[in-house]
């Protein structure tokens, strides 16, 4: 996906590297999937083509038949073989991959082009079997691939090693990506950033038990444990849910609202845009990141440190590298509401904690910006660009 059509940071830190480099003098073309969220139009944006066909629907990857998947991967092939022909790239970027064709590498390395993969997730592992064409070819089917690829020409495997350079969000999942069999030797990390713009700190206004939640409903983001939380607090405290999500998560965290009688103290705002997410931490007591799944990097608790606002926070995954328990947020463990409302209550009763806090997470903000990954990114891929690769295979590509 690409903005304005998007679920979270990844898709918003690959648009603001595509602005900085055009501002560099770099022509950049995008290359995005067709899925469009409803009534949101796409912009004017030069040289974004959202043509791409992947196996995500609906929040889920659906079981599809044989002649589709063939018709998606032959699509995405023919797209690419375009765009590689009509602009003639001198570097390949690739973003997120999760859901889609990962033989798009492969064909890339075929041809012998530059690339860079900005690894934000985990989908060098989930990906490899989201693919719906490559799994037809894993394990013992794998013996088919060689004949299918003659037939169809299209790749029925990813030498991933030799496909681009890896750069990864965090040192927590390049360690993950390292740990798979794809034998990745050249690999390197640069942690995504805000926008300047919360760099902006205000003056705090007293404590009124106001929290606020912002990213995807998703259970793996601890969104039960912020509800169950607020049940355990003082009556007076109030809880606001700001993101994107899928539909059937939003029933799901309204029916925990119900069964704990908290309508009148959960608020649902779904998607803000960056000024009014600015007033939002600039108005919030305490930023709560619940997350129980490990996080690749976490942008939203730097965005409320540079606003001022506490984080309490599971220090999960790649947020561990900048959260620090007592110096710029409280660290509870994940999946305990019961731990997350102690570490609220404790806030709320140490004004000279909450200055701590504060003081630590405006001195750590700053280290993680929007100018600092772009800049990464722009010394990334003019590096590559110095590393035209040989075509390594005689077989048929895209």
């Amino acid at each position: 996906m690409y903005p304005p059509h998007h679920f979270g940071g990844y898709e918003q830190v690959w648009q603001s590297a595509v602005a900085h480099l055009r501002g560099t003098g770099a022509r950049m073309r995008v290359l995005a999937v067709d899925f469009r969220l409803p009534g949101v139009p796409d912009g004017d944006q030069p040289e974004v083509h959202r043509e791409l066909h992947w196996y995500w629907r609906n929040h889920d990857f659906p079981v599809l038949g044989l002649h589709r998947r063939l018709a998606i991967e032959r699509h995405n092939q023919q797209l690419l073989a375009h765009h590689l022909d009509d602009m003639r790239p001198d570097v390949v970027g690739f973003w997120s991959m999760g859901g889609m064709s990962h033989s798009l590498l492969e064909s890339v390395r075929r041809r012998g082009v530059p690339a860079v993969a900005f690894v934000h997730d985990e989908w060098l592992d989930y990906g490899r079997h989201t693919d719906g064409w490559l799994k037809l070819f894993y394990g013992r089917k794998g013996v088919l691939a060689p004949a299918v690829e003659r037939m169809t020409g299209l790749p029925t495997r990813v030498t991933y090693a030799g496909a681009a350079r890896y750069v990864f969000v965090s040192e927590f999942v390049r360690q993950r990506a390292l740990a798979l069999p794809l034998g990745l030797t050249d690999t390197g990390v640069a942690h995504s950033g805000i926008n300047e713009s919360f760099l902006q700190a205000r003056e705090r206004p007293p404590w009124r038990w106001k929290l606020l939640y912002v990213g995807r409903l998703h259970p793996d983001k601890g969104i039960a444990d912020a509800v169950a939380a607020l049940a355990q607090l003082p009556a007076e405290a109030s809880l606001t849910f700001v993101g994107s999500w899928d539909e059937r998560e939003a029933v799901r965290l309204q029916a925990d609202v119900r069964r704990l009688g908290l309508e009148e103290r959960v608020q649902m705002l779904g998607q803000r845009p960056r000024a009014a997410l600015r007033d939002l931490y600039a108005d919030a007591d305490a930023l709560l990141f619940p997350v129980r799944w490990e996080e690749p990097w976490g942008l939203v608790p730097l965005e409320a440190m540079g606003s001022g606002c506490p984080v309490v926070a599971t220090g999960r995954g790649g947020s561990g590298e900048y959260l620090r328990d007592g110096d710029n947020c409280l660290l509870f463990p994940a999946g305990d509401a019961g731990a997350l409302a102690a570490a609220l209550r404790r806030l709320a009763n140490s004004p000279e904690l909450r200055e701590r806090l504060r003081a630590g997470g405006l001195a750590t903000a700053p280290r993680y910006t929007e100018a600092i990954f772009n800049a990464a990114v722009e010394t990334e891929l003019r590096a590559r660009c110095a590393a035209r690769q040989p075509v390594t295979t005689s077989a048929a590509g895209a």
